[in-house]
């Protein structure tokens, strides 16, 4: 019986019925140690009709990959084939049941697969995922879960993580249910059905220390009169010392299969037997096979057996951690040399490791080679944050100072693969203090460092430091300079990855100018978001790189040459750097496009395709990109890959298209945890919004931005928050506070912001509009030459509307016509149609209303199928003052449908299938199936083979 915890069943129990009702739900409960979240989870468990999937995190697994998510899975692995192969795949490998796929997904692909798993499971009852101390799931299989959790949809699936109020269990976007301690009612109810029989002073004495905690309710009875109560303790230490007082009286045979059990963490029977019999034959207090003890454990109440799969878990993890404190050290190691021996068996190789970890106490090369295989077994499973733990672990044993090295610099590598940022910050700062340690020129006469510049963060690894490591291997000095640079860029510290970049380019320089190269472009990646004065300083750099003999180029100096060589076109203009004329942008964009390969460049060219206008080469990249992570399943790519796209076709006026993108990014960001690009993504949703006249949602977008821009640094201003202002004004009619918004940027703007130079054709309108065409002159003179530079059509076409627009009535014609056409060739639909509305309006002016109404109907179809109500409805005004009225925007079909029921039935109409569209929104078939039969009746048709016809050409 639960006592005081009506509420919380309550909660629970609401959650049930939704999963009976066929909605999946997720939900964490948070307390402290003790505080019941278990034995809620137990009155779920017992629930009637639905099946129940339960494992819980054990600490002494933190480091291996995906070996929470193995135990909670391991009833239902016979279902795995019954996935989408790529799925069953990447599942089979995370959990060791096949060889991993390496690089060809990423752990969320993990993620789907139980998602998937466990909707299938669902199709036959409801199902309760119920995952206890979830603090201590190991990363991968906590990442995987809470991927699923917050994809919950129609699956009939119920997700529950007990959790202690920590913050090593992050979980953003799941809902929370605290449980605080009892209430005095409760508490004393709970107290007086454990039968103790405590006289009302001493009753009142553990009502008090206990403090509505409901295990101490239980356990401090019995421990009342050691040591004066412990009354100084905190409660868990209190409770602690009870569980203590119970192992004193236990022979010592159980008490060595206690503490095997509670330093393996696995629960298998056969493991920890054949252990215990090991340790307590070394230590001379072997009895036999170990059922005895068991037997013994179990009736104390300090084990349980879980049914039934033979599992052994301890009745609360304190008893666990008590039990593994207070082993002495040579107890504790021989302990684990004896687990070590009883995981010799296939599938063991990665515990075993770790057991001969716990155990050494000196260097020895043999377990750090076994550690380092078993990091190569989670890479292959993608479980980088063990991979690190096992080479950070493995380098503390080696033997040899350059196989240390070798392995804290993986550890760094892996650290930051793992998004651990901080660790492979560290990893890498001391691998670099002890490569400069090997250093000839040893501690003295260390010359001294200059100060870093104002405004820039100080870096861990000094000046000094990286010479020395540079003495002594300049290679792997670089390397790990190259990790610190991306953790510090992640993080925000954008200075120290500058400086770090560049140091790390000059020690590769005299060696391998093809990787010094490529680290310098990196240098330029971060000096674009860092400063001017940076940005002006990599690109010096870069270009003096590049102008000297890089030797004889082998297929790394291709690729570095043709992305820097892109680069410096990119960057030139926007710091006033002249740019050679060979070769052309089209040129070095088609270049880097055929060479490069490195992981990230193909973005990075992306993102510089954006600078040189090339939106074209930008949705053409980032589609391939979307393509290539929906097909190798590498889903943490998608996010970034979906921001250019949907930035490029945004830009270039393909609007459903971009909306459809960004909305996707934004969910996928948020279920993967990746705030960055979830932020980043606004920017091309709240132009979006701009052009459809969506005022609230602009607004709403900007001040999330701002405010998150305000977190990190409160000086900075967000530069595409004034586009999406000022076209959002713009759009609205109002020329005043759009020209104030557009001039805000215009003003502060260093030119290599992108909002900035794309809106100068906006605020030469503005201006224009608001009678004071000057304002725009400065501005106007900056896009000329960047037109020129690109070599662009659609850029060109532009510059003529501008013209046009500030032209007298002699000349604005020809340059309306060139400016219509230019645009028409380029496909830019958006363009087109507010370059048709300029002419048809300037048209109108000058009374030639039958021309006038040719552009002016056209402007207003374009402005219909682009979705954009507010230019739309300009025109219509426009074409009735001109003697024409127009027909009524249409309507949108698809306006009644929710965006993700929008996604699916656009989906369905192309021909996909429900499992093909699930992989593609990484949803489950059963949830695009729920979603179509949702959408049907609201569009009036009663199957898939309807939607086309309804669709049309959304």
């Amino acid at each position: 019986m639960l006592y005081g915890r009506q509420a919380e069943l309550d909660a629970l129990h609401e959650l049930l019925a939704a999963v009976r009702a066929g909605a999946g739900a997720g939900l964490v409960l948070r307390g402290e140690a003790g505080i019941g979240k278990t034995a809620l989870l137990d009155a779920l468990a017992a629930t009637d009709g639905v099946r129940v999937l339960r494992a819980a995190g054990v600490e002494s697994e933190v480091e291996l990959p995906f070996a929470g998510l193995h135990l909670l899975l391991r009833p239902v692995l016979d279902r795995v084939g019954t996935l989408p192969e790529v799925q069953a795949t990447a599942l089979r490998g995370a959990l060791g049941l096949a060889a991993g796929n390496g690089t060809d997904s990423d752990g969320f692909l993990v993620g789907l697969a139980a998602l998937s798993l466990l909707a299938e499971l669902a199709a036959d009852r409801p199902l309760l995922v119920l995952v206890d101390d979830a603090q201590w799931l190991d990363r991968a299989s906590a990442a995987a879960l809470l991927f699923a959790a917050r994809r919950l949809d129609a699956d009939s699936v119920g997700m529950i993580f007990a959790t202690r109020d920590v913050p090593d269990f992050p979980t953003p976007g799941l809902p929370e249910l605290r449980l605080a301690g009892l209430a005095d009612d409760a508490a004393g109810e709970l107290l007086d059905a454990g039968g103790t029989g405590l006289d009302p002073v001493r009753r009142d004495r553990v009502l008090a220390a206990a403090a509505g905690n409901p295990l101490a309710l239980l356990e401090l009875p019995g421990a009342l009169g050691d040591a004066a109560d412990h009354g100084a303790l905190p409660l868990t230490d209190r409770l602690r010392a009870a569980f203590r007082a119970r192992l004193a009286g236990l022979t010592d045979g159980v008490r060595d299969l206690l503490l095997v059990a509670a330093l393996d963490g696995t629960g298998e029977l056969p493991v920890l037997l054949r252990a215990a019999a090991r340790f307590g034959a070394g230590t001379g207090t072997g009895t036999g096979t170990g059922t005895d003890e068991l037997d013994t454990a179990v009736r104390a109440g300090l084990l349980t057996v879980l049914d039934p799969d033979d599992r052994v878990a301890f009745r609360h993890p304190l008893v666990r951690a008590t039990v593994a404190q207070d082993a002495p050290p040579g107890r504790r190691i021989a302990a684990h040399t004896a687990l070590a021996a009883a995981w010799d068996t296939p599938g063991g190789a990665d515990r075993r490791a770790w057991h001969l970890a716990a155990a050494a106490t000196a260097p020895d090369e043999q377990i750090a080679v076994a550690l380092t295989e078993a990091a190569a077994r989670a890479a292959g499973r993608h479980g980088h944050a063990a991979e690190a733990a096992a080479y950070a672990r493995a380098a503390e044993l080696s033997e040899a100072a350059d196989a240390r090295l070798r392995r804290l610099t993986l550890a760094a590598e892996a650290a930051a693969e793992a998004g651990e940022l901080d660790r492979s910050a560290r990893l890498a700062a001391d691998a670099t203090a002890a490569l400069a340690g090997t250093s000839p020129a040893g501690a003295e006469g260390r010359p001294a460092t200059g100060e870093p510049a104002a405004g820039t963060d100080p870096s861990p690894v000094d000046d000094v430091d990286v010479r020395r490591a540079g003495g002594a291997d300049p290679r792997l000095a670089a390397r790990l300079l190259s990790v610190r640079a991306a953790a510090s860029f992640w993080r925000g510290s954008l200075g120290t990855a500058h400086r770090a970049y560049l140091r790390a380019a000059d020690l590769l320089a005299p060696i391998d100018a093809g990787a010094s190269t490529a680290l310098l472009v990196e240098a330029v990646h971060v000096g674009w978001y860092t400063g001017e004065r940076e940005l002006a300083e990599a690109y010096d750099r870069l270009a003096t790189a590049l102008g000297s003999d890089p030797g004889t180029p082998n297929a790394g100096d291709c690729e570095a040459t043709a992305m820097a060589r892109l680069t410096l076109l990119g960057v030139g203009p926007a710091i006033g750097r002249a740019t050679p004329t060979e070769p052309s942008p089209d040129e070095a964009m088609a270049t880097v496009r055929r060479l490069v390969a490195r992981p990230g460049w193909q973005i990075m060219t992306a993102a510089v395709g954006i600078v040189l206008g090339q939106d074209g080469s930008t949705i053409d990249i980032g589609a391939e990109e979307v393509a290539q992570a929906h097909r190798h399943g590498r889903i943490g790519r998608l996010p970034q890959a979906l921001f250019y796209l949907a930035s490029g076709r945004a830009y270039a006026g393909w609007h459903e298209a971009a909306a459809r993108d960004a909305a996707t990014g934004v969910e996928l960001a948020h279920a993967t945890d990746q705030r960055q690009w979830a932020g980043r993504l606004r920017e091309p949703l709240a132009h979006l919004a701009a052009v459809a006249g969506d005022e609230a949602r602009v607004h709403r977008l900007v001040d999330e931005a701002r405010a998150d821009a305000a977190a990190s640094d409160p000086d900075w201003d967000v530069p595409w928050v004034h586009s999406s202002l000022g076209l959002v004004e713009l759009s609205l009619g109002r020329a005043e506070p759009a020209l104030a918004e557009l001039s805000a940027l215009a003003a502060q703007r260093a030119l290599f912001h992108i909002p900035a130079i794309r809106s100068v054709p906006d605020l030469v309108e503005a201006a224009v509009r608001a009678g004071r065409p000057d304002a725009a002159a400065d501005a106007l003179h900056q896009y000329r030459r960047w037109a020129a530079h690109t070599g662009q059509g659609w850029v060109a076409a532009l510059v003529l509307r501008c013209e046009a627009l500030l032209a007298d009535d002699a000349t604005a014609e020809q340059k309306y016509e060139a400016a219509l056409a230019g645009s028409r060739r380029a496909n830019r639909p958006f363009e087109t149609a507010r370059t048709a509305l300029l002419y048809g309006e300037w048209l109108r002016r000058l009374r030639r209303r039958t021309e006038a109404r040719e552009h002016l109907q056209a402007a207003v179809r374009a402005f219909d199928r682009l979705a954009a109500p507010p230019w739309a409805q300009r025109a219509r005004a426009e074409l009735a003052a001109a003697g024409q009225a127009s027909e009524q925007a249409p309507t949108d079909t698809l306006a009644v449908l929710t965006p993700q029921e929008r996604q699916i039935v656009l989906l369905a109409a192309r021909g996909l299938s429900n499992k093909d569209i699930a992989g593609r929104l990484f949803l489950s078939p059963r949830t695009v199936g729920y979603h179509l039969y949702k959408a049907y009746p609201k569009l009036g048709v009663l199957s898939r083979g309807e939607l086309p016809a309804v669709v049309g050409g959304s």
